[in-house]
């Protein structure tokens, strides 16, 4: 583009600008009552730097340069105008936020984080040297749909919180999609900002430390659509009340609104929110306790049974157990209910934390805390896969009963059009196929033996139906799943779920995250941990006074074995493990010993992986190894899922020669 050219775009971009600020209005405005009101009887002595004075002071000239930003582009500069927002579907670092444009027929919030104070955990902790390891905090926001995760700071009692996004702010509903929401459109979104801090140690090691939802409206109600708030996070489960830190924040509405609206309005629709959430649980609860009486009433012995109508999130707020669920679409990143279950139980798992002994701390975690900590319950598992299931169209419920010992257990169950019953277990990604056993079939009749680790069940729920067992036994391998038979499940009315639970009701959990690719690199991290191992097995046997000799194309033919071990994980299916058989009977010579051992991890730590695999009397044989023409290989394979979760899947083996 040539000189003239770019000269006549810029003055264009302007014009559009000044036209849509109406900045011509305001200084005519402006010039009307400086001449009438500042300079009196002097107005004939009006220069342009006096005008420009009285621009100033009334904000219009800050108003039309925060419009225009000229950036540093190689050896040129651009003109933009205001930022877009980052994708809500990629979880990455945030670049700064004035890079790119923004569409100028909708409005946004610019959330800026300025710093962090009082986390008084971290008191002691010196400041990190240059390039030294330690403690990280991560700040994760999810919002309408946009999620975003802050750049990592290191841990201390005044963490240096430094980022900024916009949320794009418009109302869903049909023929309101492209129309610049008002006040009063504001006003009726009542999504909070969900912010979780997670706290990662040295080890990769993650942490939930503040689970916290931000009310942001009160920027409606402030003159020039910008405010500053101090953001008490608290810790979580037990801790609840227990404050961990102060957020600085800083919200402004872009374009501000041209009246922002009164405290008392604003004031007004928090109240009457607050009343309407009030009495909706109000009710709800009412109708629970008929709906408990009247269970009982079918059977005494129903009041033992699991039952679960209500569970506590990471906050301790009591919610129904519907509201964990959701049908989820996961776009692209996965193709097949099969390779949803696998990704759901690749992420970790970990049990409440509790304090003290006594019993297990019962802790049912919101998705974006659940997915940003990368690791959760089984409940939080369950609730996931439920939810993703739903989104390929399955009907699917959340189980709730016992397994071996009378231990509680959740675990998730697919109804197909056929009458078939499947159960999934979320830690482990196997299915079971369910055949119920008739007690009253006479002996000469081979019943089904259930393979699945299930023993009994109290009650199933989905995001709109709730179901309690009421037949005469409660074991699942007597249990007849015929969800339409009020003799043997008692049905919650859908309408009171729905009251609750269904998507906007200001008394369910906000919309769920969208999830996000892996950062990963799967090939560049395999690599490493490859050559960490080769490392760390070169040092363990020079202790023991060996030499080790690799052998890299035998560490190359353990491929195929991971791919295959994977895939089978993944879809149930094993394929591929001949050609690997073969190539290995090939690549291991007349006379000599083949050992090989397979393990995978969920995490990207070598050092912990060694040591696992040293515990391990097979793996310690082969690594230890002591022969003829001895020769090690070790392959590692990453395989990334969603969420930046991975199944790390690692092959030690050996070859030597047989001595008689």
């Amino acid at each position: 583009m040539s000189v003239p050219e770019k000269i006549t775009e810029l003055k264009q971009i302007i014009h559009e600008q000044l036209h849509r600020m109406d900045v011509h209005g305001k200084i005519r405005e402006v010039l009307a009552e400086t001449i009438g009101d500042e300079f009196g009887h002097e107005s004939h002595y009006l220069s342009e730097e006096d005008l420009m004075e009285a621009l100033r002071r009334r904000g219009i000239v800050d108003d039309v340069m925060k419009e225009l930003h000229f950036l540093e582009d190689g050896h040129s500069r651009k003109l933009t105008s205001t930022p877009k927002p980052a994708s809500p579907f990629v979880d990455k670092q945030l670049r700064t936020y004035k890079k790119t444009n923004i569409d100028p027929s909708r409005r946004y919030l610019h959330l800026q984080v300025l710093g962090g104070k009082a986390f008084l955990e971290h008191l002691q902790e010196a400041e990190p040297l240059p390039g030294q390891v330690c403690s990280l905090f991560t700040l994760h926001l999810h919002f309408r749909n946009q999620r975003f995760r802050f750049k990592p700071v290191p841990c201390a009692c005044e963490p240096d919180f430094q980022d900024e996004i916009l949320l794009e702010l418009h109302k869903d509903s049909l023929g309101e999609g492209s129309r610049m929401a008002d006040g009063t459109t504001l006003l009726s979104i009542c999504d909070p900002v969900q912010m979780v801090l997670i706290k990662t140690d040295i080890s990769g090691e993650t942490t939930l430390v503040a689970s916290h939802f931000m009310e942001w409206r009160s920027v409606l109600g402030v003159d020039r659509g910008a405010t500053n708030l101090a953001v008490e996070l608290h810790g979580v489960g037990a801790e609840c009340k227990v404050p961990v830190g102060i957020l600085n924040v800083k919200l402004e509405l872009y374009p501000h609104l041209q009246e922002a609206l009164s405290p008392e309005i604003v004031n007004a629709q928090f109240t009457l929110e607050r009343q309407k959430t009030a009495e909706k649980e109000r009710l709800f609860l009412v109708y629970t306790k008929q709906w408990w009486r009247e269970y009982l009433q079918i059977r005494p012995s129903h009041s033992s049974r699991l039952v679960k109508i209500f569970a506590q999130d990471e906050n301790w707020v009591n919610r129904p157990v519907c509201c964990y669920v959701r049908p989820l679409r996961a776009g692209r990143l996965l193709d097949t209910p099969r390779q949803a279950a696998r990704f759901v139980n690749v992420l970790g798992y970990e049990k409440a934390t509790v304090v003290g002994g006594g019993s297990k701390q019962e802790q049912w975690c919101t998705l974006l805390a659940f997915l940003s900590r990368n690791k959760g319950d089984c409940e939080d598992h369950c609730n996931l896969l439920c939810s993703l299931l739903l989104g390929f169209g399955l009907e699917v419920y959340v189980c709730v009963g016992t397994k071996g010992k009378g231990v509680a257990h959740t675990w998730v169950m697919t109804c197909a059009t056929d009458g078939a019953i499947t159960f999934w277990e979320s830690l482990t990604g196997q299915r079971y196929i369910h055949k119920p056993i008739n007690p009253d079939d006479p002996p000469s009749v081979v019943q089904p033996k259930p393979l699945y680790p299930y023993r009994t069940i109290g009650c199933i729920f989905s995001h709109q139906h709730f179901f309690a067992n009421c037949q005469p036994s409660d074991s699942v391998d007597l249990c007849v799943f015929d969800l339409h038979d009020e003799s043997k499940w008692k049905p919650m009315s859908t309408e009171a779920i729905k009251s609750v639970c269904s998507p906007g009701s200001i008394t369910s959990l906000p919309p769920f995250p969208p999830l996000c690719s892996s950062v990963i690199n799967a090939a560049t991290e395999s690599n490493e941990i490859e050559l960490q191992l080769r490392v760390l097995v070169s040092e363990h046997r020079k202790d023991l006074g060996l030499t080790t000799v690799w052998d890299d194309q035998l560490s190359y033919l353990l491929s195929p074995a991971l791919a295959a071990y994977e895939i089978e994980r993944s879809t149930g299916i094993s394929a591929g493990n001949e050609e690997f058989q073969d190539a290995v009977r090939r690549a291991v010579p007349d006379g000599h010993t083949y050992k090989g051992f397979p393990i995978y991890f969920l995490h990207r730590n070598a050092r912990r992986v060694f040591a696992t695999c040293m515990r391990s009397p097979f793996c310690e044989e082969i690594i230890s190894c002591r022969g003829d023409q001895m020769r090690i290989a070790v392959r590692v394979r990453i395989f990334a899922y969603p969420e930046s979760a991975c199944a790390v899947w690692i092959m030690f083996a050996c070859k030597y020669r047989s001595v008689l």
